[in-house]
């Protein structure tokens, strides 16, 4: 049935309540069922294992994830030795994760580096001192603030100082 679920623009805010009543038709009443089946809004089971699988990843917490990004980005400066990183840039990190029979297996995912550190710097604000001071140590430029640390000192050469045997000029008194 070509109904109005159809015709539904697919990332509009109507697409995405369709999308969402479709992905959560299994904990919907039996008459929001039986209304929505009578427009034409039917499961998609698609939708719903997508859904189920999303809710059973366990959730990462924000600490967990400064982490993991601090990692990738030390093990992105060992490696180029500087912590530019474009936005699109991808790290891939190695994890040992428990399989499903008990056995260890090394997992590599790419966490999204340039993404995160670009992330990082406009939530600077919200970020602790000592995170400013875990970027600040990886290389990050912007991670620096004046007024909570001195500055990073950079070796300058001493100053030049010439020695002269000329001696200065004998002025005639007037």
């Amino acid at each position: 049935m070509a109904g109005p679920a159809s015709r539904a623009a697919p990332y509009g805010r109507l697409g995405r309540w369709v999308q969402a009543q479709r992905a959560g038709w299994p904990g919907l009443e039996e008459d929001q069922r039986d209304l929505l089946s009578a427009i034409g809004i039917e499961e998609n089971q698609e939708l719903v294992a997508a859904k189920q699988a999303a809710e059973a990843k366990p959730k990462v917490s924000r600490t967990d994830r400064f982490q993991q990004g601090l990692a990738a980005l030390a093990q992105f400066v060992e490696r180029e030795r500087h912590a530019n990183v474009r936005r699109p840039h991808k790290e891939p990190l190695e994890s040992v994760e428990t399989g499903p029979g008990g056995e260890e297996q090394v997992v590599v995912s790419h966490f999204a580096l340039g993404t995160w550190l670009n992330n990082q710097k406009s939530r600077r604000a919200k970020l602790t001192p000592g995170q400013l001071a875990q970027l600040a140590e990886h290389g990050v430029g912007w991670a620096w603030r004046p007024h909570q640390r001195e500055m990073p000192v950079t070796p300058t050469a001493p100053p030049v100082t010439t020695s002269c045997s000329v001696a200065p000029a004998a002025t005639s008194p007037t």
